[in-house]
C-alpha cells in the first residue's frame, strides 16, 4: 500500500496493521525526505499519547499530516512505532 500526497510517495509497505479503521504504516517506511518532526503532540484515552509529523513535498508544507504512538497504551500496542495519516493523504493499493 502507497500513501500519497501533492502526487508523491510518502510512505510504501505491504506491512500494513488496521486499528480502529486506520491503516497504521511501519514507521520505517516513510519517505524521510518528504518528512520532518512536527512539535504537536495530543493525547487519546485509548490509544495514549500521539507524535506528529508534517509533510512537504514541492516546498507545499501538509502540516501534521501524520502521526505516530511511540508508546501506546496497553489495548494499542499493535500501533506502537507505526504511522497513519489524514489531511488530504489518500491511500492506493501497491
Amino acid at each position: 500500500m502507497k500513501a500519497i500526497w501533492n502526487h508523491t510517495v510518502i510512505a510504501q509497505s505491504d506491512d500494513i496493521v488496521e486499528h480502529e479503521g486506520v491503516s497504521y504504516f511501519p514507521l520505517g517506511s516513510l519517505v524521510k525526505a518528504h518528512v520532518r518532526s512536527s512539535s504537536t503532540n495530543t493525547v487519546c484515552p485509548y490509544k495514549g499519547m500521539a507524535s506528529y509529523y508534517d509533510i512537504v513535498v514541492a516546498g507545499q508544507v501538509n502540516r501534521d499530516a501524520i502521526w505516530t504512538y511511540t508508546h501506546p497504551t496497553a489495548r494499542a500496542t499493535a500501533i506502537r512505532d507505526r504511522v497513519a495519516f489524514w489531511r488530504g493523504v489518500t491511500l492506493a493499493p501497491d
